[in-house]
């Protein structure tokens, strides 16, 4: 596979602390890549050294197939989660400033951000002081000061703190728009629910340490506990009775809008899926089934509460 960053065995001390441990991690390119943990795991020293701000202690990061340098910081877009604007500037003069800095000349900056205004319906903005801004409108404009001079690679850490879920969404939509314009993305937050709208691989840190990688969707399967929902037009009790010694646990789940009658079941590690729907059909009209996958909160809270329990807390 194709990878955009590789991060070999990184570490990262400050102090008596160990922010990093030993951390490896391989980016996809093209792909939406999250970055989880808890507070305080590591996640944000990561970014610092992914984008060259800070150094690390011992190991490399490969940026494009080779050596990370200062100089690849010109193909890397990076939002903090600590915004840093100047108050008392004119939105247009700021973002100008900053896109000056990446290297856009005068000319070819003002236009791409008149393109990006106008698309994220805020040129009205461009005239008004930044201290006039809400939070959610001042991180619009980091936005597209962070995607304006097209770069390879985008680091965005807690890109939707301050957005109401109305632009929330819009941001969502560029991210994903971004990538499929061949956009490398990788983005640090604690809402699981965007990572599994947004997301097509993770690494979740904890305590300085890798402790799962993946993509989503195998993560999710791999995480399953063998439940399925089982839909019914007629006969679900007999299927009831039919399929109950092949589950640890049934359940009548009620019916659903449709008048369609619900199970949930958890086989057993013996049954064979396709034993258990042709049992349901001899019985009953089934109409549908699907497993039922664990969320990404619910691994979240599995895997750092069992990596809790293996390493001790550091003092």
């Amino acid at each position: 596979m194709d990878n955009i960053i590789s991060v070999e065995s990184v570490s990262k001390s400050f102090a008596n602390h160990i922010a990093l441990d030993n951390v490896s991690l391989n980016v996809p390119r093209g792909c939406v890549y999250g970055l989880l943990g808890p507070n305080g795991a590591g996640k944000t020293t990561l970014i610092r050294t992914i984008n060259h701000i800070t150094a690390p202690d011992s190991g490399t990061i490969t940026f494009n197939g080779h050596r990370l340098t200062a100089a690849d910081t010109s193909d890397i877009g990076y939002l903090p989660e600590e915004r840093g604007l100047y108050k008392k500037m004119k939105v247009g003069d700021q973002a100008l400033f900053f896109a000056r800095l990446k290297g856009l000349s005068k000319t070819e900056a003002t236009k791409e951000l008149k393109k990006w205004f106008e698309h994220l319906e805020i040129s009205d903005w461009w005239d008004k002081k930044v201290e006039e801004l809400s939070k959610g409108m001042a991180q619009k404009v980091q936005f597209i000061v962070t995607v304006l001079h097209h770069p390879k690679l985008l680091i965005f850490d807690e890109p939707f703190s301050g957005f109401d879920p109305i632009n929330a969404n819009v941001l969502k939509r560029e991210i994903l728009k971004l990538r499929d314009e061949g956009a490398t993305v990788i983005f640090s937050t604690h809402n699981m629910a965007s990572v599994e709208e947004l997301c097509d691989e993770i690494t979740l840190i904890n305590r300085s340490h890798n402790i799962l990688s993946g993509s989503v969707r195998h993560l999710r399967r791999r995480f399953s506990d063998n439940s399925y929902e089982f839909t019914f037009s007629s006969g679900s009790q007999a299927a009831y009775e039919a399929l109950a010694p092949m589950a640890h646990s049934i359940e009548q789940a009620g019916t659903d809008n449709e008048g369609f009658e619900r199970m949930t079941l958890r086989l057993r590690e013996s049954s064979d899926l396709p034993l258990v729907v042709a049992a349901a059909n001899s019985c009953a009209r089934l109409e549908g089934f699907h497993a039922i996958l664990p969320s990404m909160d619910d691994i979240f809270i599995k895997t750092v509460e069992a990596s809790n329990l293996k390493t001790p807390v550091q003092q």
